[in-house]
Parts: C-alpha cells; structure tokens; sequence
C-alpha cells in the first residue's frame, strides 16, 4: 500500500510518497498555496494517480513538553486534516514533525542545493522526512524493513 506524507505550511504543501510496499519515501511534490480548493484538488489528484491507501500529516509536538509557539501551527494543521478527511475516506495519521523542514534543509545543503532551487524541494524533502518516521515507527519487529 502507498502512503502520502503531507509536509502542510501556510505557503507550501509539501508532498512525498512511498514505494507500493512502504518501504522508502520519495518526494512528489511542492504545492504553492493559490485558493484551498486548489490545495484540495492538487492533493487528491495525487491520491488518485498514486493510488494511495493511508495519509500521514506532520504535526509539531512541543519540545519541551509545553505548548507554545507551536499551538496555532497545530491548530492550523488539524484543521486542515479535518477539511482533508471531508474529502476523502482514507485513514490519516499524524507524526512529529519537529525539526523536519530544518534536517531537510541540512540534508539539501549536503546534496549540493542552495537559494531557490533549495526552497524549490524544501517542503516535498521536508514530507519525505516526515514519512520516514512514520515508516519507522511502523516497521514490524521481525526486521522487515517494509511497513505492509
């Protein structure tokens, strides 16, 4: 089964998606926010050609334990997941996404991007760090590295 990974920003909507087995997590794409039925219908397009079976929305956890800054970026996301399962009948899951955008930033950076081309991927690379937690928290326990 496929699952899509959802890096949401206000901006950006970042897209990643696994192998058929949810093995590994590739970027799909960057969706540039215009109108939210845009966003809506970029998204389940990518659900349909991908033939997708789960979603997996990032959602910050405060890092010390205490909301903070981060409350309005939470609110902002389950509303979003909220308007998301509306719209379709598939199971959504959410996973830390703490630090996601900047690791993905330093794994760019090591790749050899910077400036546009960098911000350009920033959000699909930051949803396929997102999926990779997802996968591994997911992966049985018999050393199977694929989550189906």
């Amino acid at each position: 089964m496929k699952i899509l990974g959802i890096d949401f920003g206000l901006a950006r909507v970042g897209l990643a998606v696994t192998d058929p087995d949810g093995c590994m997590a590739f970027p799909r794409a960057t969706i540039v926010r215009t109108t939210r039925a845009a966003l809506f219908d970029e998204i389940l397009a990518v659900i349909a050609s991908e033939g997708i079976g789960r979603i997996v929305i990032g959602r910050p956890e405060p890092m010390d334990g205490v909301p903070g800054r981060e409350a309005e970026t939470v609110r902002q996301i389950e509303n979003f997941a909220a308007s998301l399962a509306r719209r379709t009948t598939l199971p959504i899951a959410f996973v830390d996404e703490t630090l996601s955008s900047a690791q993905a930033a330093g794994d760019l950076r090591e790749a050899g991007l910077s400036g546009r081309r960098l911000r350009e991927v920033l959000d699909a690379q930051a949803a396929v760090r997102i999926l990779n937690t997802y996968l591994t928290a997911q992966r049985p326990k018999n050393g199977d590295p694929c989550v189906t």
